[in-house]
């Protein structure tokens, strides 16, 4: 297969298989995410503690140690301004604080943990089980903006004038890719200019995009920012179906071509896929898929209930779960680079 390209995204963390009970099983041939373990992986010493913050050795960013600085939560205008204000301040003596993308929170996520879902032995304080802001506007309704949930890790969008948590965050990854958003918006969902606001679309920070981000060889689609090759018809099974026969829609699809090495994706792997500048579906302009779908199935179990697995909705660009048992998603095979 040669070497495994892992640019572009994280290994979830995830290290046990279940089945679709939620019974943990071994991983050997199964095709879940921790047989493969794809992704950029985590160092032995995930992190080191300083004064007051927190240096991320995977990604490379600095972190409150105090997971909730602010004590309330507030909405997202005031979440920026805090921001703002910790600048201003000289906080924790730096000033150049901002509120996370939605992939740089979303690179703290273990998918081995629940309550919280932070990797463990974690040495963050006052982490709450509740929604945290990011700075990233979600397409699909400009007044509305992304969070990410401490309990499970589940990643949806909540209207800009609800009151959640900030953590925040200063540095510069180069493991993690830009979001794609290049605009800015006010608490209504009006376009605003960018300068000051400390938007996603004003930073743009993470690994940039290339001027093509797709490549077609044959029946396959190589993502230029990841290295990742995917199927260009982004439904092999021609209907929804539970977690166990995606898996083995995989196997079958393998079988047909001997020497192939399809996945399922890991939850990662398709959250790599998404344009946060764009909706339905959220993925860059000039894609070359066919028969894309609403939501798709990945290989990775949810720890939180370990009878759903994690799932990616396209059309919104959300990270969620579903019941394993259930035929609610699609399946869109994944295999390394070429």
């Amino acid at each position: 297969m040669g070497k495994i390209k892992s640019k572009g995204y994280l290994q979830t963390g995830q290290r046990t298989c279940h089945d679709a009970s939620g019974r943990a099983i071994g991983c050997p041939g199964s095709g879940q995410d921790a047989e493969f373990q794809r992704g950029e992986p985590w160092p032995t010493q995930r992190f080191t503690e300083m004064t007051a913050t927190v240096r991320d050795n995977l990604t490379g960013l600095e972190w409150t140690m105090d997971a909730n600085p602010a004590e309330f939560p507030m909405p997202w205008q005031d979440a920026l301004d805090y921001i703002k204000t910790m600048n201003h301040e000289n906080a924790f003596g730096q000033d150049d604080w901002r509120l996370p993308n939605r992939r740089e929170l979303r690179s703290l996520m273990s998918y081995q943990a629940r309550k919280t879902a932070l990797p463990g032995g974690h040495p963050f304080k006052n982490v709450f089980q509740n929604w945290y802001w990011t700075s990233t506007t979600a397409a699909i309704n400009t007044a509305y903006a992304w969070y990410v949930h401490m309990e499970g890790a589940r990643m949806f969008y909540g209207r800009k004038e609800q009151f959640y948590l900030v953590w925040p965050v200063r540095g510069v990854s180069g493991l993690i890719p830009a979001t794609g958003q290049h605009l800015c918006f006010d608490a209504k969902g009006s376009v605003i200019p960018c300068a000051g606001t400390g938007q996603d679309g004003e930073l743009r920070l993470g690994i940039k995009w290339p001027d093509q981000r797709f490549r077609i060889l044959g029946d396959i689609v190589r993502d230029n920012l990841t290295g990742l090759c995917w199927h260009k018809t982004a439904d092999i099974t021609g209907r929804m179906v539970n977690w166990e026969e995606a898996l083995k829609s995989i196997d079958g699809l393998n079988k047909k071509a001997e020497g192939t090495h399809w996945r399922l994706p890991n939850i990662n792997e398709l959250e790599s896929l998404v344009d946060c500048s764009t909706h339905s579906p959220a993925l860059s302009a000039g894609y070359p898929f066919i028969a894309l779908k609403e939501a798709y199935w990945s290989s990775t179990t949810s720890l939180f209930e370990p009878d759903w697995a994690w799932a990616l909705y396209l059309m919104k660009g959300a990270v969620g779960v579903g019941m394993k048992s259930g035929p609610h998603f699609h399946v869109w095979p994944v295999r390394d680079e070429l």
